[in-house]
């Protein structure tokens, strides 16, 4: 890591405090910042709320287990490495976790310089997406530092929840999102609820992105939505 660049950000998903402090202290020595949550529920909530180069998920977790926050995350569309904890010393269980979408995972008890070593080769892999700080598509533009959102120059004036949930469409182009994919998104949200709220901010979103809002964010009757890269004509002379 050079002097311009900042450190990776992890989040640790762990109950015990005798091991979360055993992390902490020895991923500090390779200048990873750790973020801690003691819980699933808490867990998947900062997962929701932040950018992270990294996820360090246990396995066993009170209130909402490992698997369940994996498969949430995943369900959701966020592609954040998740290197899994677990003291399950067996095939079974590993192939759960890699099946769920973890892309590494570690048995208890564990060394933490190991742990550090499988951390560094998952940031590799992640290469440079993970200092991408800036997303771009038709004509699009949305800082990921500032949140603030352009199109072809012009500031758009969104609302916090707005620029969520264009963030996750510009993160998943030419996919179909679920109604209930953005509620988890975009409000944490992970039952089922009746509510209007995504119809609802689907539209102001699209008058703001100008007159080829729809077909910018289509509507997929009864699936989703889905954002598509238009080849419109978006010259200022008429």
């Amino acid at each position: 890591m050079t002097d311009d660049q900042p450190p990776p950000r992890l989040l640790l998903v762990e109950d015990d405090p005798d091991t979360a402090a055993y992390v902490c202290d020895g991923l500090a020595q390779d200048g990873i910042a750790v973020t801690c949550a003691a819980n699933g529920t808490d867990g998947l909530s900062l997962i929701f709320s932040c950018e992270w180069d990294i996820i360090v998920l246990d396995r066993m977790l009170p209130g909402m287990d490992g698997m369940a926050v994996l498969v949430r995350l995943r369900e959701a569309g966020i592609r954040t490495p998740v290197l899994f904890l677990t003291t399950m010393d067996g095939v079974a269980s590993r192939v759960d976790g890699l099946r769920g979408g973890a892309d590494d995972y570690l048995v208890k008890p564990f060394a933490v310089r190991e742990l550090a070593a499988r951390v560094a080769v998952l940031l590799r892999r992640a290469g440079p997406a993970r200092h991408v700080t800036t997303l771009r598509m038709a004509g699009i533009t949305l800082d990921l530092l500032t949140r603030e959102v352009t199109r072809y120059g012009d500031r758009l004036h969104l609302q916090p929840q707005e620029v969520k949930i264009l963030e996750y469409f510009m993160r998943n182009p030419g996919t179909v999102l679920s109604r209930q994919m953005l509620l988890l998104y975009a409000w944490n949200v992970d039952f089922p609820v009746r509510t209007n709220i995504v119809e609802t901010h689907i539209s102001r979103l699209r008058d703001k992105l100008g007159h080829d809002g729809r077909q910018l964010i289509q509507t997929v009757r009864g699936v989703g939505y889905i954002l598509r890269d238009v080849d419109l004509d978006h010259s200022r002379g008429g």
